[in-house]
C-alpha cells in the first residue's frame, strides 16, 4: 500500500477492464516517471472522448455525431445487419474487410449472474429497426462463450416469428492450431460447422 494520491491513482487504474494490481501499480509509476506534457496529453484525451464520443442512435456504436460512419454509409448494405455485444466487436469485424452490411450493438450480453437481462440491452432498438426497415438478413455475431450463447438463444427465439434470415457466425477451430489443443466445446463447434469439400 502506498500513501495518499499515488495510492487513489493506482486504485481507479485498477478499476479498468483488465487492469489488475500490479499493472495499475506499474502504470501509475509510470506516469509519476513520465514528463508533465505527456500526462496533460492523457488527461486531454480522456476529457476529449468523453465530452464529444457519444453512441450513435440508430446503431449504438461510438460516433462523434448522432449517426455514426457505417450508419451514414451509402454504400453499406441496410438489408443486412450483424448484431454484436460492444463497439470493440465493429471494429473487429470492420478490420476483416469482409462484412459490408450494418450493425445493431446489443451493449452487452445476457448474463444473470451479473444480474444482465434481455431489458439491459438494446433489443427492443433493435426489434424497432427490423419493423421499421427492411431487413433480410440478422447475422448473430455475439462472443462465443456462455453469455454470447445465452444471448443468441434468445435473439433468435424472439427474432424467428418475424420471418428474417437468421445466421451465426461460424466457430471453431482457429488456423494453425492443433487439435489436441482444442477444447471439446471448440472441436464440437468445428464439427458442427464443417463444410462440403468440392471435387
Amino acid at each position: 500500500m502506498y500513501e495518499g494520491v499515488v495510492q487513489d491513482l493506482i486504485d481507479e487504474l485498477g478499476r479498468l477492464p483488465g487492469v489488475g494490481p500490479k499493472s495499475a501499480q506499474r502504470i501509475a509509476f509510470h506516469l509519476l516517471a513520465a514528463e508533465t506534457e505527456e500526462v496533460d496529453r492523457l488527461v486531454e484525451a480522456l476529457r476529449e472522448v468523453k465530452s464529444r464520443v457519444r453512441f450513435c442512435d440508430v446503431c449504438g456504436n461510438v460516433a462523434e455525431a448522432e449517426q455514426c460512419r457505417i450508419c451514414l454509409d451509402p454504400r453499406r448494405d441496410a438489408g443486412v445487419l450483424c448484431v454484436v455485444e460492444e463497439p470493440k466487436d465493429v471494429v473487429a469485424i470492420e478490420r476483416t474487410r469482409e462484412f459490408r452490411g450494418r450493425y445493431h450493438v446489443l451493449g452487452g450480453a445476457i448474463s444473470p449472474i451479473e444480474g444482465v437481462g434481455p431489458d439491459d440491452l438494446r433489443v427492443r432498438e433493435l426489434m424497432t429497426r427490423l419493423s421499421e426497415q427492411e431487413v433480410s438478413e440478422v447475422i448473430i455475431a455475439t462472443d462465443p462463450n456462455l453469455e454470447g450463447e445465452a444471448t443468441a438463444t434468445y435473439l433468435v427465439r424472439l427474432l424467428r416469428p418475424m420471418g428474417v434470415r437468421l445466421s451465426r457466425l461460424a466457430s471453431g477451430l482457429p488456423v494453425g492450431g492443433d487439435l489436441e489443443y482444442a477444447d471439446e466445446v471448440t472441436l464440437g463447434r468445428a464439427f458442427e460447422g464443417r463444410r462440403l469439400l468440392e471435387a
